[in-house]
């Protein structure tokens, strides 16, 4: 896996299964290969990591949009292997006893979708069509999700003899609920949009031609109404309190933030402009200014 130093220049990176497009403070990832509905590779995965190592470290970009190029969102795992395409094991022409402790099979879809839900910037999903496999296992850690009403979804796991991806089992039954997450999962059936958006799945529907210019105006209004830092703070306390069993362990974090928030300048800054009735200028920045309790978590060893 590659990661690009902070100063580099993402023009100069040799994407060649997404793009990255950096315009005022949204960053827009679109997977591209439109030719084979955006199927999911290996190494599609490195540069959707590599690319937000990037928009974390540069403190312009206020949020990501992730979208895909033609009429697929991402079909899914690229099956041109055939009946070799899940096993891990062949495919790496691996020697000696299988130890399923090693990390090298750690699934590649999983590693991916971690990294989106370790971004600091906040992520959107433009779901432009078909979003199937990881392609729909992808879309759950981001943090809010438009569709297209061409969209269609599904998480065919089981009819493929095979088993979650992408952590989907800890983060679909979080976003919509244990009882339509285990239709979706066990079923492996297709649903529409309408069943997408009557379940929570997504947010809202558009008209493809007025799925990004939403996408973008919603990713604006965050880049100009609201504190960075706060907001890369509060996204990751909201997952990460999905798991505790008390709201002790939520009070006594919501604790330090507030503390550390309210002696620094974004709050002085949020208070003034407000009663200023000026748009706020925030003076902290993710990449050098995150609070000292900050990561809050301990990540466990695989």
């Amino acid at each position: 896996m590659y990661c690009m130093p902070a100063d580099s220049d993402w023009n100069t990176m040799n994407f060649e299964t997404i793009l990255l497009d950096i315009d005022g403070p949204v960053a827009t990832i679109t997977l591209n290969r439109p030719d084979k509905m955006n199927a999911y590779t290996h190494d599609m995965m490195h540069e959707v990591v590599a690319a937000l190592d990037h928009t974390d470290a540069n403190d312009d970009v206020r949020a990501v949009i992730f979208t895909g190029a033609g009429r697929a969102f991402c079909a899914g795992a690229d099956l041109s292997t055939g009946v070799e395409t899940f096993n891990a094991v062949s495919q790496s022409k691996a020697e000696g006893a299988l130890d399923d402790n090693d990390p090298r099979w750690r699934d590649t879809g999983g590693l991916m979708n971690l990294r989106i839900f370790k971004s600091i910037k906040p992520v959107i999903a433009a779901i432009n069509g078909a979003a199937v496999g990881i392609g729909a296992t992808m879309i759950l850690p981001m943090d809010v999700r438009f569709a297209s009403n061409t969209a269609k979804f599904a998480y065919p796991f089981s009819r493929r003899g095979i088993a979650w991806d992408g952590a989907a089992s800890w983060f679909l039954p979080r976003v919509v609920g244990i009882s339509t997450a285990m239709d979706w999962s066990l079923s492996g059936r297709t649903f529409p949009v309408d069943e997408a958006l009557s379940e929570k799945l997504v947010k809202q529907v558009f008209a493809p031609e007025d799925l990004l210019p939403a996408a973008h105006e919603y990713a604006r209004k965050l880049a100009e109404t609201t504190a960075p830092v706060s907001v890369a703070v509060m996204r990751q306390m909201a997952w990460r309190m999905l798991g505790p069993h008390t709201p002790m362990d939520a009070h006594r974090i919501e604790s330090k933030a507030i503390l550390h928030a309210g002696i620094g300048p974004d709050a002085a800054e949020g208070v003034m402009s407000f009663l200023e009735k000026r748009a706020p200028d925030f003076p902290l920045k993710p990449s050098t200014d995150l609070p000292p309790w900050y990561p809050f978590w301990e990540e466990e060893e695989y």
